[in-house]
């Protein structure tokens, strides 16, 4: 039973310190749905679940010896939220809700495995070293944390100054957000200077 607690707790700090930042995007995209009803608040729960759970299992694949994934190009799916975030500004052009570009359900999943990309790095030698039993635990603790994240984010998009904060400053925050969390996925995996050497 001990190792049993032992293993969620790992996980539940695995989880937290790898998918933190996803607390803020799954915020400002559960202030959306209040205010313009896009995307749904199913689409961003289910997606969510739908990112982690790809990331997860190209984790285990990959831990498996079945695929392996040419580091550090993951990094170039840093990719798509720079153009979400470009969009979006463009969005903003035709008055339209900057948020959403995201979409639905696939645009949301879409924005959660580019910004958990670099979590395979991570997630791949803790799959590789556990037991069938511990993975287990980890694939429930991580099903559980994804419903905790999205309860905090829909609870902090509720909240009254944040949806003015996202109303007031909506139109550059959603941009700035994704482009950031694009530039630091390309940069933080070192895809750029990988092109460079390519190019030099």
């Amino acid at each position: 039973m001990t190792d049993l607690l032992g293993s969620a707790a790992g996980a539940a700090l695995v989880f937290a310190a790898t998918n933190i930042d996803d607390v803020v995007v799954l915020t400002v995209l559960f202030v959306a749905a209040r205010s313009t009803g896009r995307p749904r608040p199913w689409q961003i729960a289910a997606g969510q679940y739908l990112g982690i759970g790809a990331l997860i299992a190209a984790s285990v694949v990959v831990a498996a010896g079945l695929l392996v994934v040419p580091d550090p190009w993951t990094g170039l799916l840093g990719l798509l939220p720079i153009g979400l975030g470009v969009r979006a500004l463009l969005a903003r052009r035709d008055d339209d809700e900057p948020t959403a570009v995201v979409g639905g359900l696939l645009g949301v999943a879409g924005v959660t495995i580019a910004n958990g990309a670099d979590n395979i790095a991570v997630y791949v030698p803790v799959f590789r070293a556990l037991d069938p039993v511990d993975g287990l635990v980890w694939l429930v603790v991580f099903a559980a944390l994804v419903a905790l994240w999205c309860a905090v984010a829909a609870m902090l998009g509720g909240h009254p100054r944040v949806i003015r904060l996202v109303e007031r400053a909506g139109h550059r925050l959603v941009p700035a957000i994704f482009i950031a969390i694009g530039l630091a996925i390309l940069i933080g995996s070192g895809v750029l200077g990988r092109l460079a050497g390519m190019i030099g």
